[in-house]
């Protein structure tokens, strides 16, 4: 029987159960509640709580701007509404780079607070102590490698990473420090699918893509970019489940239409 069929509570254990038998791990963003339960619902495997909350939530540009607090309170939503999925929190910028007291405090305060399963941070070598530190309280880790959204301001551009033989080099020896470590896995984001299979076929943990092709152990998107809900990203790598913009403003349109018109309520809607 399939791995992921035949589980009520997706782990990390059950994560690398499904690498090795082959079976493909669906990752999803949510943010809150009610999203979340239908995701559980939809039987999804993993539901991140990402910083991409910053973007599709609050409106900002980047990723940076958005704080522990927020993140807990998004992922402490999320977790009241799941039953099965296995729910990982990304850890903010300025949470976990260059101190790993604070990364391990930033840490435990979302599993104390939240009742999340992990967390996820992005990099390899330069944030090691710190992983090592998270490690070390008996927190389960997700790494990030690829293009790392933290970084976009040394990077400058959100172009495809580690197209250079040099750079491909440090990402597949970040992978293995990760993996050393003891990350339970790690996202690649928007790397050549080549380089993205090299690494899933090298390392024991499972590996998710975004934007890295299809040999990966699994995929992630972030739900409103597939969904439809945000139109304006629309990078080679996502594709659009729904237009749900196109559907919820045009249901808006006709509300506010039956409401001026006196169409709604009607006599079957009011006491």
């Amino acid at each position: 029987m399939s791995v992921y069929k035949s589980v009520k509570r997706v782990t990390t254990h059950v994560l690398n159960e499904m690498k090795l038998n082959g079976e493909k791990i669906a990752m999803l963003t949510a943010y809150d509640y009610s999203i979340a339960r239908i995701l559980d619902e939809a039987e999804i495997d993993v539901i991140l709580v990402g910083d991409s909350a910053s973007n599709v939530m609050a409106g900002y540009d980047t990723t940076l701007p958005i704080t522990l607090d927020n993140m807990i309170y998004h992922a402490a939503s999320v977790v009241r509404g799941v039953k099965r999925a296995l729910v990982i929190v990304d850890l903010p910028f300025g949470t976990y780079q260059g101190n790993s007291k604070e990364a391990l405090a930033s840490s435990i305060r979302i599993m104390k607070e939240t009742g999340a399963a992990a967390v996820k941070l992005e990099g390899g070598q330069e944030v090691a102590e710190s992983i090592e530190r998270i490690l070390s309280a008996g927190i389960p880790v997700m790494g990030h490698l690829g293009l790392t959204p933290q970084s976009i301001h040394k990077f400058g551009t959100y172009v495809v990473r580690a197209k250079e033989e040099e750079e491909a080099r440090r990402l597949m020896e970040d992978a293995r420090l990760l993996e050393k470590l003891g990350c339970f896995g790690v996202v690649l984001e928007k790397i050549p699918a080549k380089l993205a299979e090299d690494v899933s076929t090298t390392l024991k943990i499972p590996v998710i893509g975004i934007g890295a092709g299809g040999k990966t152990d699994g995929q992630v998107l972030v739900l409103h970019d597939m969904l439809g809900i945000t139109q304006e990203f629309s990078p080679r790598f996502l594709r659009r489940y729904h237009n749900l913009y196109a559907e919820i403003k045009g249901a808006v349109q006709t509300y506010i239409n039956d409401v001026r018109t006196q169409a709604f309520p009607n006599d079957k809607e009011q006491y």
